[in-house]
């Protein structure tokens, strides 16, 4: 049987597998599910207002649904669609003229035009999740209510006028917008997953500096360029975005070419029978699920994964393999050499200088050690007790691991391994 995309994420990040919906994310979904009936029972029933329009920003949506160049674990898969949306929802004139769409036909057409772009990427089981759809139907709405009802009533010209001071209103809602979006997005992962909430939020703001900045950038000039030049601005502003989106595409390319070199390099060790099956990889699961829990950055969980996958190829230079590849149990003396001709063949391979520094480092004194070595040293330990002790070896092993806290391991990185594999859903033995 093979698992489905969701499985495989929950299992590279040392997740529990999918199973019930956390009662944050229903009322999200339930939100959600209440606007976007509301807004296209809305317009069916009092008619589409300027078609033109709609149908404009409802295909530049549906065309970026369609571009989408991730998957449903991108931050931002379809960036066209989004900026689309965004500038749809702050548009005040077309070619000079007032536009009199409300906030509602806003949300219904970018849900229409949302559900038009994904029915390839469904039929091919790769449409988009419901956190994403949810996190766009309420963004643009909480847009299109912050705009609409004011310039419609007229006080947003007798504010700011049509000129640098309009231009920034609409740069200032965008903004409030992605800190808006941001939030909600660390908010359902935290109760999809019981992450730490502000390292989540972090890693949403960081990223909002990369492509969520070219897609306010580009809903602002969307809106802007229309209301002078008419609907005909749409594909030369959607142009550079479009290019940018393809950029992205190869790089997203690029970087799951570079994993999967990593992780046929860390295999080695196991086809050679040095290490156990599968070794590798859980101890992997359980290094990125620890750094999740104790709050690390996506950069350096990427690192953290990479060290993890690698932490046993300094074994390839050993003339007897250890027994089940167990380097916990050796003299520190032995496990230093092993790690130091690790590191050292990594930095051979061309990865990340700090995925090596972590490889060498992993059998250090762990007060010495950086925080993702300390981490990649006691999965590394959980992983070989849980698996020489039986039925039991889990709950052994993290007695284990308690018992040596202050000595071997540091007590922060256990006690949160133990939160992990205690989660509910989640194997104690394994993570794979």
């Amino acid at each position: 049987m093979t698992a489905s995309d969701p499985e495989r994420r929950a299992e590279r990040d040392g997740l529990p597998r999918p199973g019930r919906v956390p009662g944050l994310l229903v009322v999200v979904f339930g939100i959600a599910v209440v606007v976007a009936s509301a807004a296209l029972g809305d317009t069916v029933w009092h008619g589409v207002v300027e078609r033109g329009n709609a149908l404009a920003f409802g295909l530049l949506v549906a065309v970026g649904e369609l571009a989408r160049w991730g998957g449903a674990e991108d931050r931002e898969a379809a960036p066209l669609g989004a900026a689309g949306a965004l500038a749809y929802a702050l548009l005040g004139e077309v070619a000079g003229r007032p536009t009199h769409h409300g906030g509602l036909q806003v949300v219904a057409i970018v849900v229409a035009g949302t559900l038009v772009g994904c029915i390839p990427h469904v039929a091919r089981g790769k449409g988009a999740s419901l956190d994403h759809v949810t996190r766009r139907v309420l963004t643009v709405g909480f847009a299109a209510v912050c705009f609409q009802p004011l310039y419609n009533e007229g006080v947003l010209a007798g504010w700011f006028g049509d000129g640098a001071y309009y231009a920034l209103l609409l740069v200032g809602l965008l903004v409030l917008t992605a800190l808006c979006d941001a939030v909600l997005a660390a908010a359902m992962a935290h109760a999809r997953t019981r992450w730490p909430f502000g390292p989540l939020l972090r890693d949403e703001l960081r990223a909002m500096l990369g492509i969520g900045s070219a897609v306010c950038a580009t809903g602002a000039v969307m809106a802007l360029a229309v209301a002078v030049a008419g609907l005909w601005a749409l594909p030369l502003i959607s142009l550079p975005l479009l290019l940018t989106q393809l950029a992205f595409r190869r790089y997203a390319v690029v970087k799951a070419t570079y994993r999967q070199t990593i992780t046929s390099l860390a295999r080695a060790t196991e086809i050679a029978g040095y290490t156990p099956h599968g070794h590798a990889r859980r101890v992997a699961a359980l290094s990125r699920a620890v750094g999740r829990d104790l709050g690390l950055s996506q950069p350096d969980l990427s690192v953290l994964e990479y060290a993890a996958l690698m932490h046993d190829i300094g074994q390839l230079s050993l003339v007897d393999p250890v027994a089940e590849g167990a380097t916990a149990a050796l003299p520190p003396a032995q496990q230093r050499r092993i790690a130091l001709l690790g590191g050292a063949v990594v930095r051979q391979t061309g990865v990340d200088t700090q995925v090596a520094v972590v490889v060498e480092r992993q059998a250090d004194p762990y007060r010495e050690q950086p925080l993702t070595a300390r981490i990649v040293r006691t999965a590394n330990a959980y992983d070989e007790m849980a698996r020489e002790q039986g039925p039991q070896g889990p709950l052994r092993a993290l007695e284990s691991l308690r018992l040596a806290t202050g000595r071997e391991y540091q007590p922060e990185v256990v006690e949160a391994l133990a939160r992990v594999v205690c989660k509910p859903g989640l194997s104690l033995g394994s993570v794979g």
